[in-house]
């Protein structure tokens, strides 16, 4: 507020909701994701403004207690006690200096950025592999006719799921495939994201129903609300409940 900055200002900067950020301002933790999530939050807006996302992620983890950015549902209908609610005040003046830092750190790796660009050199030309010289075949033994179960063996293809993704604005995403990290960013619009997996694939989405997803090749139906923090996980087998036709 002494910046004059407001909710939206800091949306745009950051493409984390505005619903998130105001229950950030009321202290209410558990209309907050929490958890990885809560990390990822501090980890991503890191990004935006060049500073170093895991250094970030430890400054904010340092400030608080474990209990108050695991995920959101508290244990009981208890009344939260004196460290508690100045442990959440506490995140949200270290949010709030996060953004007072990102102006001149922002500008600093602009500057770099475009004198970099600047002073960037093509690759030297990749030189022709030599070419070998293939000695003349001779008749090779005849080899014994494979069968045909073999053949099929063979030939069948191991099945996958295929998931695309895009966006109609920025959003925030995280993507895990066959229990592996494979991607968290913020998907801009023109943006396309395909990941192939055997076993299934964990999706994050900061805001449900910016997100436009095809699984192998058919249209999904939308996972959420606008603004709305949605995990889901798909697999061979129930894919096909996410499609907009089935």
């Amino acid at each position: 507020e002494r910046r004059g900055t407001t909710l939206r200002q800091i949306a745009n900067t950051t493409k984390i909701s505005i619903s998130a950020l105001e229950a950030l301002e009321r202290n209410d933790l558990a209309r907050l994701p929490g958890g990885i999530f809560s990390r990822a939050f501090v980890r991503s807006y890191a990004s935006e403004v060049g500073l170093d996302p895991e250094e970030a992620v430890r400054e904010f983890m340092a400030q608080f207690p474990q209990d108050s950015v695991t995920a959101g549902h508290p244990a009981s209908a208890q009344v939260e006690d004196t460290a508690g609610v100045e442990s959440d005040r506490q995140m949200a003046r270290t949010f709030l200096g996060l953004i007072a830092l990102s102006v001149p750190v922002a500008a600093v790796v602009l500057y770099f950025g475009i004198a970099g660009r600047e002073a960037a050199v093509s690759p030297p030309p990749e030189l022709p592999a030599p070419v070998r010289s293939i000695p003349e075949s001779r008749t090779a033994p005849a080899r014994p006719a494979e069968s045909p179960a073999s053949r099929s063996a063979a030939s069948e293809p191991t099945e996958r799921l295929a998931v695309e993704l895009s966006t109609t604005r920025p959003c925030w995403i995280a993507v895990t495939v066959d229990g592996e990290r494979i991607v968290e960013r913020i998907l801009q619009p023109g943006d396309r994201q395909t990941f192939e997996a055997r076993r299934d694939v964990v999706l994050t989405a900061g805001d449900a129903a910016a997100l436009t997803m095809t699984l192998n090749g058919a249209e999904a139906k939308p996972l959420g609300r606008p603004g709305q923090v949605v995990t889901a996980q798909f697999n061979l087998t129930n894919f096909k409940e996410y499609l907009a036709i089935r």
